[in-house]
C-alpha cells in the first residue's frame, strides 16, 4: 500500500492492514517490515489487543492443524528423504503431469509429436539459452531438485538416442551477447530444430516486472535466424 501511495508510512500501512483483516505480511528476510509497527499502533490506540488476538487465532489454528507443533515422531513426513521423493513412481507422475500440461499453439504439417523410434535416423539441433542450462529452468517459488534429476531439453533428447547437436547461441536469458555464426552452423546441419527461449527468474519474477512482452536481448534474432 505504501508503494501505491495509499498510505504514507509503515505505521499507517500496519494500521490499515490489520483493521482490514490482514493477518499475514510477506516480508521474508526484512528486519524492518510493516508489521513490526504493530506494537506502536497498539500503544497509540489505532488497533486493539482483542483485534490482534482475532487476527492471530486463525493462523495458529491452521498451524496446529498442519501439525507444526506435534512431536516429530507423530509426523509421517519427517522420515521421507530423496529416495522417496525422487522415487521412480514420483518421477513418472511428474513426467505425466509435464506431458499433460503442454499447450500446443500450432502444429504445421503434423510436425509433432516426434516419434522416438525415428529419432536415431534424424539429426536434431537443440538451440537457445534454455536448451541446456538447468539453472534457468525453474521459476520463482519452485524447489530446485538434485542436479542428477534435472532433465534439460538437450539431455532428455540425448537419452532417447537422438543424434543431437547443441549450441546455446547466448549463455543466459538476457541474451546480450549472441553467436549467430555458431547457431547457423548447427541449424544448417539438422533435420529438426528445437529452439528453447524464454525469460526465467533472471528476467522477471516477483517485484521484477517488465514493460513489454518481447523476448529479451537477442532471443528474437536467434529465433529468426534459426527459422531462416
Amino acid at each position: 500500500m505504501l508503494g501505491h501511495h495509499y498510505t504514507q508510512s509503515f505505521l499507517e500501512t500496519a494500521v490499515a492492514s490489520v483493521n482490514a483483516g490482514c493477518n499475514l505480511e510477506l516480508s521474508y528476510g526484512m528486519r524492518n517490515n510493516v508489521f513490526m509497527r504493530i506494537p506502536q499502533a497498539l500503544a497509540m490506540g489505532n488497533i486493539t489487543l482483542q483485534m490482534l488476538r482475532d487476527r492471530v487465532r486463525p493462523l495458529f489454528y491452521t498451524r496446529m492443524r498442519l501439525g507444526e507443533f506435534d512431536p516429530p515422531a507423530m509426523n509421517p513426513y519427517s522420515s521421507l528423504d530423496l529416495s522417496v521423493v525422487q522415487s521412480p513412481e514420483h518421477r513418472n507422475l511428474s513426467l505425466e503431469a509435464a506431458v499433460k500440461s503442454f499447450v500446443l499453439l500450432k502444429n504445421v504439417r503434423g510436425t509433432l509429436p516426434l516419434r522416438a523410434q525415428a529419432l536415431s535416423s534424424q539429426r536434431l539441433a537443440v538451440v537457445g539459452p534454455f536448451a541446456d542450462n538447468p539453472r534457468v529452468l525453474f521459476g520463482d517459488y519452485a524447489p530446485v531438485p538434485e542436479p542428477q534429476y534435472i532433465y534439460t531439453p538437450r539431455r532428455g533428447l540425448e537419452m532417447l538416442g537422438a543424434n543431437v547437436s547443441f549450441t546455446a547461441g547466448c549463455s543466459e536469458p538476457w541474451c546480450k551477447w549472441y553467436s549467430r555464426a555458431e547457431l547457423v552452423r548447427v541449424v544448417r546441419a539438422a533435420d529438426v530444430v528445437l529452439v528453447c527461449l524464454g525469460t526465467g527468474v533472471d528476467v522477471e519474477t516477483e517485484a521484477k516486472d517488465r514493460s513489454d512482452l518481447s523476448l529479451p536481448g537477442h532471443q528474437l534474432e536467434l529465433l529468426q535466424d534459426a527459422v531462416q
